[in-house]
């Protein structure tokens, strides 16, 4: 026979995953991230896979919105792009956990699962992950009103290669690669890029990245295309960069390079270089740390009261 204590603890253990099965699921919707065709696809099966919220082969793109309480939402909205070279997309450490820890600071959370560059579902690979980020600011500035959001307060946070989409989405705005007949403007306000990938050049690009988007032997121009340092100009949105020194997956003159670039141009940036951390933050600096430094950061440049 079960004992009481033992009963009353396998009990309160189906409660608690109740409940976080329950609060999840209200606190989020999922859409299509296209509500007809996709643009730029070749139709076949539908291979994606999950394990751990590692999400492999995606050919289907969402939105997942996470709102604030209408009583702590302040207006502002941030895009969430994860990281995984191009290849797969880390889902729950690059995107709920920061789309909670947005949550927490009255700001719209919208994850964007991205296509991943794949030639069996693409017509051209490497502008799909842009065109998704584009579709992405589109929906959620045409959609601003009912989310209750500020349509002049929508930025967008990246993750290694989620920080290369990130800032081509802020450093090619304004070459439309989606239908956009109402000329929605798909200029994020600003950008956040943490660790990112930026370059494509061969001395401190990520090579898995470049590979992943534009294939083993890319043409000068598409690298160049590609490669933000060198497509900065006065109109692009003010950006927070953070990095460690020690990362030897994506080095930290991604950053620097795009910070140069930045400051080149007149456009207000930040940038923060912590001395440990490696690639992904794993360990150090922790979320409180490093994240807390994005928001007074949003605070200063008056995307958040």
């Amino acid at each position: 026979m079960m004992r009481p204590e033992a009963f009353f603890t396998m009990f309160g253990i189906r409660i608690l995953l109740l409940v976080c099965c329950i609060f999840p699921a209200a606190a989020q919707t999922v859409m299509p991230l296209y509500p007809d065709k996709i643009p730029n696809a070749i139709h076949g099966p539908d291979e994606e896979t999950n394990k751990d919220q590692v999400i492999r082969k995606v050919s289907k793109p969402t939105l997942t919105v996470f709102l604030p309480p209408a009583a702590d939402a302040n207006g502002a909205a941030v895009i969430v792009c994860p990281g995984g070279g191009y290849g797969v997309l880390l889902m729950e450490w690059e995107g709920y956990r920061i789309a909670k820890e947005l949550n927490k600071s009255g700001i719209a959370a919208i994850i964007l699962k991205y296509r991943l560059p794949d030639e069996k579902i693409m017509t051209d690979k490497s502008i799909g992950p842009l065109q998704d980020a584009q579709q992405a600011i589109k929906t959620v500035r045409e959609r601003a009103k009912e989310w209750k959001i500020d349509p002049a307060k929508i930025g967008i946070i990246g993750f290694s290669a989620g920080g290369h989409l990130a800032a081509t989405a802020g450093t090619h705005y304004d070459s439309t690669f989606i239908s956009n007949p109402e000329k929605t403007s798909l200029r994020p306000d600003f950008m956040i890029l943490v660790y990112p990938v930026i370059s494509l050049l061969d001395k401190i690009g990520h090579k898995g990245s470049s590979s992943n988007l534009l294939g083993a032997s890319p043409t000068a121009e598409k690298v160049k295309y590609f490669s933000n340092e060198l497509q900065v100009k006065k109109t692009t949105p003010p950006t927070y960069l953070t990095h460690a020194g020690d990362d030897t997956v994506v080095p930290v003159f991604n950053s620097i390079k795009f910070y140069e670039a930045l400051h080149a141009n007149g456009v207000a940036a930040d940038m923060h270089i912590y001395s440990k951390g490696e690639h992904g933050y794993p360990k150090t600096p922790d979320l409180n740390e490093w994240f807390g430094r994005c928001l007074l950061w949003m605070k200063t440049n008056r995307f958040l009261p």
